[in-house]
């Protein structure tokens, strides 16, 4: 594959941070830009940063006295000195749409964190190894913003992606009802136990937004393209709850799942260990090898324990056993930052300069 100069939009913020991180050493992609706020813009990413800096490992010394350039006054400089952008910004939604979308029609594609695009019928929202083929609709997305090379794709709410791709492999016994509670970390709302003391010893059972995006989302994940636009999956009915937790990565799920035709504990076992897409097929750098991996104990998975297997790429599962009102319940685990977040998005990335899209 090519080697492609890349942007971070957003790049002080945490999930900027962790885009920095991952991008250091990857093989394909050079961070050539990194852009942010007014506030930002004009300083080193070090002092742009500042205090702020929320991951464990240092900020990487060659991207420490970079300029940050501001991500709207300066798009067209940064759009003309890299591939394509990572974005990852705290803006208003209606805001974050006119950023992304003037992008593109520079002809700069932009890889989204952002939910602001995720309910365009033509914007692709890919998790890698569940649905690579949505990515068709670029084409009908690129006839609308009258586009040769600039798209916007996204990746999906953090928290599905701890649970989703766990039923994804069981999806042709026929999933009727799905009941999921989600347990998430405190880095998702972009927060540290140093900048949230509230959080410790604490539980909130409300996060804004996201019993909406936990129900909506499966379902564009498990839709079809038709005539160029993706149409929802209708077939299976999806109900959550959301809990902030005190820990501080890691989304934990626990799922309650009915089906058509009920399969064992051994052939759902032998669909997980088994299940692998496009990024294991193409040895995609930042694909995990076992991309779902089930533990036998009883009191696994843990956050502390296993949010960083496989690189953070990896999503754990764990206490599969039969229930009195669904068919199945069990718990899953993903790290929130990493295959949740900008990992996922390095990933898409991947997939779709592997494909052409990029």
């Amino acid at each position: 594959m090519k080697n492609y100069q890349v942007g971070i939009i957003g790049a002080t913020g945490m999930v900027g941070q962790r885009f920095a991180l991952l991008l250091v050493d990857h093989p394909y992609f050079r961070v050539a830009v990194l852009a942010a706020s007014p506030n930002s813009a004009g300083k080193p990413y070090r002092e742009a940063v500042g205090s702020r800096w929320a991951m464990n490992a240092p900020m990487p010394e060659n991207l420490a006295d970079m300029t940050v350039l501001d991500a709207a006054a300066d798009m067209e400089r940064i759009a003309s000195q890299v591939d394509f952008v990572f974005c990852a910004v705290d803006m208003p939604k209606a805001e974050i749409v006119a950023l992304e979308q003037a992008y593109a029609k520079l002809e700069c594609p932009v890889i989204s964190n952002n939910s602001a695009h995720r309910y365009f019928d033509d914007v692709p929202m890919i998790i890698p190894e569940l649905n690579p083929e949505h990515a068709e609709v670029i084409t009908s997305q690129r006839k609308r913003l009258g586009t040769k090379r600039g798209f916007v794709a996204v990746k999906s709410n953090c928290s599905i992606q701890s649970y989703v791709p766990a039923l994804h492999p069981l999806r042709d016994f026929g999933i009727k009802r799905i009941l999921a509670c989600t347990y998430q970390a405190i880095s998702g709302a972009g927060k540290t136990f140093e900048r949230w003391p509230e959080m410790v010893d604490n539980l909130i059972p409300f996060i804004g937004g996201e019993e909406k995006k936990s129900e909506l989302e499966p379902l564009k994940i498990w839709g079809r393209v038709i005539d160029g636009k993706i149409v929802d999956a209708d077939d299976i009915s999806v109900t959550t709850q959301c809990l902030r937790v005190p820990v501080s990565d890691g989304h934990t799920a626990a799922v309650f799942v009915e089906f058509e035709n009920k399969p064992s504990m051994e052939e759902i076992k032998s669909r997980w260990e088994k299940f692998s897409g496009k990024p294991q097929e193409y040895d995609l750098p930042t694909a995990p090898k076992q991309f779902i991996r089930y533990f036998e104990e009883d009191d696994r998975p843990q956050a502390k324990l296993d949010r960083e297997l496989e690189g953070g790429m990896a999503v754990t599962v764990g206490r599969l056993r039969e229930d009195s009102q669904y068919d199945y319940k069990f718990v899953c685990l993903s790290h929130n930052t990493l295959r949740g977040a900008a990992g996922g998005g390095v990933l898409m990335a991947e997939l779709l300069c592997r494909d052409g899209w990029i």
